[in-house]
């Protein structure tokens, strides 16, 4: 790479986005809109849609095209949902997991108090594995068993 070349690329801004395969692609974008209280957008294409995540990034849902396989469900890497309470983390982790089954996605196991907070891995409608983390405002103030 040519001196040049480096400070191109150094102005420029790169992000980091998800990306998530959906064969309902609008419908799964509202869901998710709905769990992260925002709104969605229209993307690149008709099976394209936005969702924006605050403070900055973005969700990005998609119909693959249909000459490529399409990817494999609960892979590696997932989306983690975190919120941070005053409260007992696991207590609000319970109600935020109803909240998320009331929208239409499923438990797949039981909340469970952890040394950091309190999780849950659930799926969205489509099956898609997804982390829920509560954690405390102030560490070490909900560390019970």
């Amino acid at each position: 790479m040519q001196p040049d070349e480096r400070s191109v690329m150094a102005a420029e801004v790169t992000s980091l986005s998800w990306i998530l395969a959906s064969r309902q692609p609008r419908q799964l974008a509202g869901f998710y809109a709905e769990l992260l209280n925002t709104s969605v957008r229209s993307g690149l294409a008709d099976h394209h849609w936005i969702v924006p995540l605050k403070p900055s990034g973005t969700l990005q849902i998609y119909t693959p095209s249909r000459s490529r396989p399409w990817p494999t469900s609960g892979s590696v890497l997932a989306p983690c949902l975190q919120r941070q309470v005053d409260a007992d983390p696991l207590a609000a982790l319970t109600r935020w997991q109803e909240q998320v089954m009331a929208l239409g996605g499923r438990s797949t196991e039981s909340p469970r108090r952890e040394p950091f907070g309190a999780e849950c891995w659930m799926e969205d409608p489509e099956g898609q594995r997804f982390l829920l983390l509560v954690l405390p405002s102030r560490p070490g103030t909900h560390d019970k068993p």
